[in-house]
C-alpha cells in the first residue's frame, strides 16, 4: 500500500467533491460537483491518496480573523473526511502535520474549524474558543425590565440596497473583538444573506440614529412553523449587530412588533450578548450555549506577537511538547507595551507552563489562566496566574458567527 499526501489537481476536484458528499452525507450536496468542489480551490487542499485513489480530503481556506484590533491571517479548516474503508490508518494525522507546516510557511499563525467531533481535533491541539448562544422566545415575552424599548428608527430595506450599510456596521463592530472574520462577499452570501427554502426569504432591517446606520438585523419569517392558533409564524434571526445599547434594544423591539410570530429563534448569539440582562423574564429566552469554533495555534511566536492586548506586562511562558508543530515547543518571554507584543526565546524559568491546546483557549480569552489552572491545564503560582489573566484579558467574549 502506497500513501501520497498532496494537493488535489483541478481534474481531481470531482473526486474531492465525491468524498466530501459521502463523508458528510449530503451536507455539502450529494453530487460530486457540490458546494465544496465548486468553492474550494485545488491549491487550498491536501488529500491522501492510497494506491492512487483519493481516500481522505482536507482544505485550508485563507481567511483573516480580527484579534483585538489586529487582523491575523488564519487557516480555516474545512471538508475534512476519510472514506470508511481507509479509516484508522493515520491519514488525517499525516495531512494535519503537513498542513501545519504549510500554514506556517504562508504566515497563517492560527487555524480554526467547526468540529464534526471534538474528540478528533482535541488530539491535534485544538481547543474550543467560543460558544453559539441560542435563544427561543415568544414575541409576547420580548419586554425589557426597565421599559426602555431603545431609540432610533428601524426600516426594512431591500437586501441589495441595505448591504452597504450593514457591512459598514459590521466592520465598525468587530475590530476590538476576537474571532470575527473579515468577511468576503461569499461569506456574507453564504452565512447571512442567502434565502432558505424552509425558513423563507432573507429580510434586512437597518437601525438609524441621527441619520447614521448603527445596527441591523437579518432574519427570515415563515408561517405554519409552530403550533399556535393565532401566531403560527416563526422568525429566525440570522444576525443582529448593534453599535450601542439603544440600537440593540430598538432592534429587539422591531422583532417583537411581528404580532403573528409565536416563536423567535436566534442560534448564533455571542456569549456576552446582553439579552439575558435586559429582558423582563430572561428565563423565557430559553438560553442554551452550544459548542462554537475551535482554535489551534500554528506558530506561537507569530500568533502572540500579532495578537492585540488591552493591558501591558511581561510573562515567561513555556509550551510543553507539540508533536504536530515542534517549533512551538519551548519557553518564551512575552513583553507587551502599549498593546503591542514582542516574543523572544527564553532561558529563564517559566512563570506559567501549559500545552498548545491550553494556550489556544487562553489566547482567545475563552478561559483565563486561573480557570485553566483550576482544571489542571496550566501550572504557575498565584501571582503568575493573575498576571496571565490580566495580560490575556479581552473586552468581549470571543465569537465567530460564520460557518465555513
Amino acid at each position: 500500500m502506497s500513501i501520497e499526501v498532496r494537493p488535489a489537481l483541478q481534474a481531481e476536484m470531482f473526486d474531492f467533491g465525491g468524498v466530501v458528499a459521502y463523508v458528510y452525507a449530503g451536507s455539502f450536496g450529494d453530487e460530486p460537483d457540490n458546494v465544496a468542489a465548486q468553492n474550494i480551490k485545488p491549491e487550498w487542499t491536501l488529500c491522501a491518496f492510497v494506491d492512487g485513489q483519493m481516500a481522505a480530503t482536507f482544505a485550508t481556506l485563507p481567511m483573516t480573523m480580527c484579534v483585538l484590533g489586529n487582523d491575523v491571517a488564519m487557516g480555516g479548516i474545512s471538508a475534512v473526511g476519510t472514506l470508511p474503508e481507509f479509516r484508522r490508518r493515520g491519514l488525517i494525522r499525516q495531512i494535519m502535520t503537513r498542513a501545519m507546516e504549510t500554514m506556517r510557511d504562508k504566515g497563517q499563525a492560527v487555524t480554526t474549524l467547526w468540529a464534526s467531533q471534538a474528540a478528533i481535533y482535541q488530539r491535534y491541539g485544538y481547543a474550543m474558543m467560543s460558544v453559539m448562544r441560542r435563544y427561543e422566545i415568544d414575541t409576547a415575552d420580548i419586554r425589557f425590565f426597565d421599559g426602555n424599548d431603545g431609540s432610533g428608527t428601524v426600516t426594512r430595506v431591500d437586501v441589495r440596497d441595505g448591504f452597504t450599510e450593514a457591512e459598514s456596521v459590521y466592520n465598525q463592530f468587530i475590530p476590538d473583538r476576537i474571532g470575527y472574520l473579515r468577511r468576503r462577499h461569499g461569506t456574507w452570501a453564504y452565512n447571512v444573506l442567502a434565502d432558505n427554502e424552509s425558513d423563507g426569504p432573507l429580510h434586512l432591517a437597518i437601525c438609524h440614529q441621527n441619520g447614521l446606520a448603527v445596527g441591523y438585523v437579518a432574519y427570515t419569517v415563515r408561517s405554519g412553523k409552530i403550533e399556535h392558533r393565532t401566531r403560527g409564524q416563526q422568525l429566525k434571526i440570522r444576525e443582529l449587530v448593534a453599535l450601542n445599547g439603544e440600537a440593540y434594544r430598538r432592534l429587539w423591539s422591531f422583532v417583537a412588533s411581528h404580532d403573528l410570530v409565536g416563536k423567535v429563534i436566534w442560534e448564533a448569539a455571542p456569549a456576552d450578548d446582553p439579552a439575558m440582562e435586559l429582558m423582563m423574564e430572561p428565563r423565557l429566552l430559553h438560553c442554551q450555549d452550544n459548542e462554537g469554533l475551535w482554535l489551534r495555534i500554528v506558530d506561537v511566536t507569530q500568533a502572540l506577537a500579532e495578537r492585540g492586548y488591552v493591558n501591558d506586562g511581561a510573562l515567561t511562558i513555556a509550551v510543553s511538547e507539540d508533536q504536530l508543530a515542534p517549533w512551538n515547543t519551548g519557553t518564551w518571554d512575552l513583553v507587551v507595551q502599549a498593546g503591542k507584543a514582542t516574543l523572544t526565546k527564553s532561558l529563564t524559568t517559566a512563570d506559567i507552563t501549559l500545552s498548545i491546546k491550553a494556550l489556544a483557549t487562553l489566547y482567545a480569552g475563552f478561559r483565563t489562566a486561573s480557570d485553566l489552572s483550576r482544571a489542571g491545564l496550566v501550572t504557575g503560582d498565584r501571582t503568575a496566574l493573575f498576571l496571565a489573566d490580566k495580560l490575556f484579558a479581552t473586552p468581549h467574549k470571543p465569537h465567530c458567527p460564520d460557518n465555513f
